[in-house]
């Protein structure tokens, strides 16, 4: 099992393209800014039901995005809006799904946890923990039984990888090879239970051994490290080479959901986490040191700003579904 090392950056020592590096600067700062709105208008009472922020993980979504084409797929858990994003979803669509809007991926229906979007294709947001990690499966199985040389990018927790249904699923992608890469997001904490105390074993990159599926520990903070882990184990599957394991190692800022206090840290771990790791600032200080001025990364994140205020001014101004919505979309003739 290929680990990076403990504070290795892959940026370091290494010349990447500017341009590269703007675009990763600005994907995640688009999540990072579009969280953070979501978590006011949580506040103000116009998002219902559960909402749980991407901040701090965003360069696991970004690395894993730049392996891809736009013909392979992606599925995931709740903690989904960075993902969407990440997609190129459109941040309006996005946003006024979160507010229960007819302007929304889902037409309102679906809320935080449940957009879909069959033109970028991702599907899903799923609220049952794990419930996703056969659905990944089963789209890696159709990639391969249609002939295309496509991947199934599976995104699961820390806490989910503790369910059955996860070996079930990693049985069948070994036994058929399958081209599915398995995204496991440890931000440390399931919920409000720290790995450590949850999760026996070394790594959870192990856990497919049993199966012959390698597995890879990769610093989730690092969007270079990311993308570079992704486009060897995205090769090895397009290639015929089966599934595979990236044990994400990410950190999430905020408590679980907006409703998560996040009392089982300490306040000095999370600026810790800030100060030293943050993978925007990464990014960002490679872009200093490649000549971008302050004034220029000032300008993208003002450009990221004004979409994300269009976003949530188009969510509050989306009307809301009419009750005929509810018989819609609930059945498909095949």
């Amino acid at each position: 099992m290929a680990k990076t090392k403990k504070g290795e950056r892959s940026g370091e020592g290494k010349t990447v393209p500017v341009g590269e590096l703007l675009k990763y600067y600005r994907d995640m700062l688009l999540i990072r800014r579009f969280e953070e709105r979501a978590g006011q208008l949580y506040g103000m009472g116009l998002i219902g039901g559960f909402c749980h922020l991407y901040i701090g993980q965003e360069a696991v979504v970004v690395g894993m995005q730049a392996a891809i084409t736009g013909d392979d797929a992606v599925v995931t858990s709740y903690r989904d809006h960075g993902h969407m994003l990440a997609c190129g979803m459109d941040p309006r669509g996005v946003m006024a799904e979160l507010t229960g809007r007819i302007g929304g991926y889902s037409k309102g229906k679906g809320g935080s946890m449940h957009m879909f979007s069959r033109e970028k294709n991702f599907f899903g947001g799923h609220g049952i923990v794990a419930a996703q990690v056969p659905i990944g499966t089963g789209i890696a199985f159709a990639h391969k039984y249609s002939g295309h040389k496509r991947v199934s990018l599976t995104y699961f927790g820390d806490g989910a990888v503790n369910q059955g249904q996860v070996y079930e699923s990693f049985n069948m992608a070994a036994l058929w090879k399958l081209p599915c890469i398995y995204v496991i997001e440890n931000n440390k904490y399931a919920m409000g239970t720290s790995v450590e105390r949850s999760a026996a074993g070394q790594a959870l990159a192990e856990r497919g051994a049993a199966y012959g599926i390698p597995g890879e520990q990769v610093d989730g903070m690092d969007v270079l490290a990311v993308k570079e882990a992704g486009e060897r184990v995205v090769a090895a599957a397009k290639a015929g080479e089966g599934p595979a394991i990236l044990e994400v190692m990410t950190y999430r800022y905020r408590g679980h959901s907006m409703s998560d206090p996040a009392k089982y840290r300490t306040k000095e771990e999370v600026d810790k986490m800030r100060t030293e790791r943050d993978p925007i600032n990464l990014v960002r200080d490679l872009l200093l040191a490649q000549g971008k001025s302050e004034d220029d990364l000032k300008k993208i994140d003002k450009e990221i700003r004004d979409i994300v205020a269009d976003a949530a001014d188009f969510a509050q101004t989306s009307p809301e579904p009419p009750e005929s919505e509810l018989y819609t979309d609930i059945l498909v003739e095949a």
